[in-house]
Parts: C-alpha cells; structure tokens; sequence
C-alpha cells in the first residue's frame, strides 16, 4: 500500500504506479454503526483497499480504509460459498482454502487486492474466455448506501445497484461483506504450456489453436519490429492432478528504493525483452509450476513498482473488439515501437463476451497492457495510442487509468449514462467520489 505516515491521520497516498499522489484524510471505522455515523459526518469520499489499483481511481482528499475488516464469516463446504468481510485480501483467502482444495473461480494478475477491490473493479483473470469476470462468482453483496443504510444486492436482487457496484469503482457506496464462490482444485500446481511465437500473426494463431485451454496469457514483446513484430511467449494451463495441496506461498524478494531514472531506458527494455524471449525454448514446452509462479509472477516481489523511479508509471490498458483486434494492436506496437516508448511488462489477454455490468472493462477481444515510466513526452504519446483505440472502438480499463480524458473513455462504455442516472438519482455522487470519477464525470 502506497501511504506515506505525514500526521495522525492525514497521508499521502498513490495509487500502485504511484502517479498521481495526493495528501488525504483517512477514516478508520470499528462497525456499522460507527461508520454509519461517521459517513453522515463528512464529505465526499472513496473506500481504499490495499492500494493496488494503479491510477486515481481510489484517491480522494477523503477515504475510508477497508482493511481492517477482513474476516472470514462462514463457508458452505457443500456449495463452495465464502461468506467475508470487504477488506480481506484475495492471498489470505488462498492461503487458508488452498489445502483445503479450493481456489477462486477468477484470479487477477494479483492476489494482493481485497475482495471489496475486486468488485469494484469486476477483476478479470486467465480465463476470461471460459468464465468471466470477478462478478459471475458473486453470490450477495451487503452495501452501505450514501443514506448510511445498508442493502443487499445480487445478480437477481436489487440488480440495478448490482450492476453498477460490480466494476463501479466504489462510486456505488461502501462494500461491507460479500458472499462469493470458489472452484474445487486436486492441486496447487499448473501445467504449463508455452508456445514461442515469432510474429502477431503466429500470436493469434496460438491463441486460437489453445482457446480451449482453462487459462491463457502472452507476454509480447512490445519493441520488436518488422517480421518480428509482436513475438510472444503464449503460457497456457490447467490445474494438475497430482493431489499435492501442500501450499506455501512463494518468498519475496524486496527492492528497497526507488530506481535512479535513468536505469529503465529504451536500450535496458530492449534488453530485457531481448533476454526473455531467448530464454524460452523454441517451439511448444511443458512445465510444472506452482500457482503463485502462474497467476502472481510479481507478487514475488514487494515494491516492484520502484523500478520505475520516485515519478512512477502509467499503465495503459485497452481492449478491441475481436474482429478487429489483430489490425489494431499491429498498429499500435508498430507505433509503440518506432517511437521508443518500451514496456518490459507487455500483456495480451483473449476474452469472452463482456457482461451487463455497466462500467465493467472486458468484451470479446484482446486486451494489451504496457507499463510506461513517466517521463517526458510521455502523455501526449499515450494520447496518440488513444485516437487509434478509438478508431477500433475500443476501451480502457478503469483500475488501470490514471489519465485518460472523459470524451475518450465514455466513447468506449454505451451503458455509461445508465451509471450516471443511477448515481445521480441515488445522491451517490454527493458522497462518494475521486480523483478519476471527477475527471470522468462519473
């Protein structure tokens, strides 16, 4: 969590790629009631969680923090239904039911976020193209209104909240607990398949030939150029057989200051890339890895955000329409490429059909997600990749974005005035806000 301890309880806080931070009062809260009270008592606010969101989008000059309220209220063994509080993380749920021979039905690229972050982001995994978002395991949600009341809302009950808490952003009022269910596992290991691609077009086709695959991701490297253009390494996998349910969480390493600037320039990108791609076999290889391996690779690493500087990063994360998919991302890594801005962190993720949520990021297509070190020049390019976004009628995913202009996000997102007249008609807009939804007009 990005909080720096200035007074009691006023800190500077960021979002993960610590771009913007801004200074702002922190609510704690023991209960319901007492944060009923205190709800009455102050102004525009934001819930936080731990601080994995990587833009604005959990920044306000008020929050109140979630995580001290993280226990586990009960578990169905028959059905595979969680019943918890809103500020447990995701890596304690794991922890605890992993050898007990469960796991969550959709695992984002994190298991560091609360489960009240990945409903408010609707987090997406692997296995978008098979299961969908966060939101599809969602059983009940118990939510505090901006009136202090608390509602319970679900795919058949209040689902007009439901829809617009799930990916809202916490613009919907504050998630107290969540009953949510998870998949049964023999293992807590993966078998891994990489496929070695040598261009975007072998990419897709890997994609294709693999779509029945449970989990499917690529990392791409963003600075090739020509025939090499848009070479990845595709991972696919399933959950092993082996019985072996003896989880332990990786151990991590820590980066313990934030990187000069100058360390993460084009050449050490290229690098880096470089390097990456040549150590995978050629071909198709198979591996046996634990989930943490799979799933979390960065979680191995605390702070991994400083490798990016004191000045932070942004990640741009977009989504295309399938059909149009493979013209588009062509364009935007040759653009990505000539002008220089590299990624080592370069995501592709094939999806399935997006849901009724009304600001919820997937659709059926692929998505790309880069990290770009802020520096000079570098918004007005991102505002470049932005126009050619549009002109495949894509979108951006709000948990990433700490930039992007109203006129180009709403472009992306047809149910966005249905969350607007929700929020307006519910007097959610007088209490909860942040940095993003003003700058969005949410």
């Amino acid at each position: 969590m990005n909080v720096g301890i200035l007074s009691n309880n006023r800190l500077r806080i960021s979002g993960w790629g610590k771009y913007p931070s801004i200074m702002a009062n922190l609510i704690n809260y023991q209960n319901r009631d007492d944060l009923m009270s205190k709800i009455h008592r102050i102004g525009q606010c934001i819930t936080r969680g731990n601080g994995r969101s990587y833009g604005d989008s959990a920044l306000s000059e008020t929050y109140v923090s979630c995580l001290q309220h993280n226990r586990i209220l009960g578990f169905d063994e028959n059905k595979g239904i969680i019943k918890c509080e809103s500020g447990i993380l995701l890596s304690e749920i794991i922890e605890i039911f992993t050898p007990r021979g469960w796991f969550l039905k959709v695992a984002p690229g994190t298991k560091l976020i609360t489960v009240g972050g990945a409903i408010a982001s609707d987090v997406h995994g692997k296995n978008h193209h098979k299961d969908g978002c966060f939101s599809e395991t969602v059983e009940n949600i118990a939510l505090m209104l901006s009136s202090g009341d608390v509602v319970q809302c679900s795919h058949r009950k209040n689902r007009e909240l439901f829809l617009a808490t799930c990916g809202g952003m916490g613009l919907t009022g504050i998630i107290l607990e969540v009953s949510f269910s998870l998949k049964p596992i023999s293992s807590k290991n993966i078998e891994q398949t990489t496929i070695k691609t040598r261009n975007l077009q072998e990419t897709f086709d890997a994609f294709e030939e693999y779509a029945d695959d449970t989990y499917s991701v690529a990392w791409i490297d963003c600075l090739s150029k020509g025939k090499l253009i848009g070479r990845s390494l595709l991972m696919t996998g399933e959950f092993s057989q082996d019985r072996n349910l003896q989880y332990v969480p990786k151990k991590k390493i820590t980066i313990p200051f934030n990187f000069p600037s100058l360390v993460l320039n084009y050449l050490a990108v290229k690098s880096f890339n470089a390097l990456y791609y040549a150590s995978a076999k050629p071909g198709v290889s198979h591996q046996i890895v634990d989930l943490d391996s799979f799933f979390f690779p960065l979680d191995s690493i605390n702070s991994w955000n400083r490798v990016y500087g004191s000045h932070g990063f942004v990640q741009y994360q977009f989504i295309l329409p399938k059909n149009v998919s493979y013209e588009g991302l062509l364009k935007i890594l040759k653009k990505i490429s000539d002008k220089g801005f590299g990624s080592f962190l370069a995501v592709l993720k094939l999806y399935g059909k997006h849901n009724d949520n009304y600001l919820s990021f997937p659709m059926e297509g692929y998505s790309l997600a880069l990290d770009f070190k802020m520096q000079k020049g570098l918004l007005d390019f991102l505002k470049e990749l932005d126009q050619i976004v549009l002109e495949y009628e894509g979108r951006f995913y709000l948990a990433k974005d700490a930039r992007v202009s109203k006129k180009v996000f709403e472009s992306g997102y047809p149910k966005i005035e249905e969350f607007r007249e929700l929020r307006q008609s519910n007097k959610m807009k007088d209490k909860f806000s942040s940095l993003q939804s003003k700058r969005l007009g949410l």
